[in-house]
């Protein structure tokens, strides 16, 4: 199975389609690019036009929620990634995602919540999404969302 395939089962697994437009809320590029290392810009849970998961983990988002929400957002940067190098397996590797997780004050779960992002990438990429992570747990994120995730990737050898 390519990692596109991959990608695909998890998108129907997630119930949520990435092929549409991948929006973004401002000035910038969703990717940027220098030489081999890819650049991806913070993803936030949005499908289409509509933020999936908005809210506070451990207030009103448990950990499972949080945990959905940071891999919608890991696969919104693989989307990008795709497009970007014509097929996840394209991709030599993932390098190093931030997670920002919405937390209230005594919400100390951040790494749990991060590692949706990261099994959805190692889901994906196999041995190729193995990364460096931090996981921040902030006070707010764009548009209410409870977790933001950026990523650093680098194109594979041809």
């Amino acid at each position: 199975m390519t990692s596109d395939e991959r990608f695909l089962a998890l998108a129907r697994e997630l119930d949520c389609d990435f092929s549409g437009e991948i929006r973004i809320g401002g000035n910038y590029a969703p990717i940027a690019q220098d030489g081999r290392q890819l650049f991806v810009s913070g993803q936030i849970p949005r499908v289409g036009d509509r933020v999936l998961h908005v809210g506070v983990a451990g207030a009103d988002i448990g950990l499972d929620e949080a945990r959905r929400a940071a891999a919608i957002c890991a696969m919104r940067g693989l989307a990008l990634l795709q497009r970007r190098a014509g097929s996840l397996d394209a991709i030599g590797g993932i390098m190093r995602i931030t997670v920002f997780v919405r937390s209230a004050p005594e919400f100390t779960q951040q790494s749990e919540v991060a590692d949706g992002a990261s099994d959805a990438i190692a889901r994906v990429l196999g041995p190729r999404g193995a990364h460096s992570r931090t996981s921040v747990g902030v006070l707010q994120l764009p548009k209410g969302a409870v977790t933001e995730v950026d990523m650093i990737a680098s194109l594979g050898l041809a």
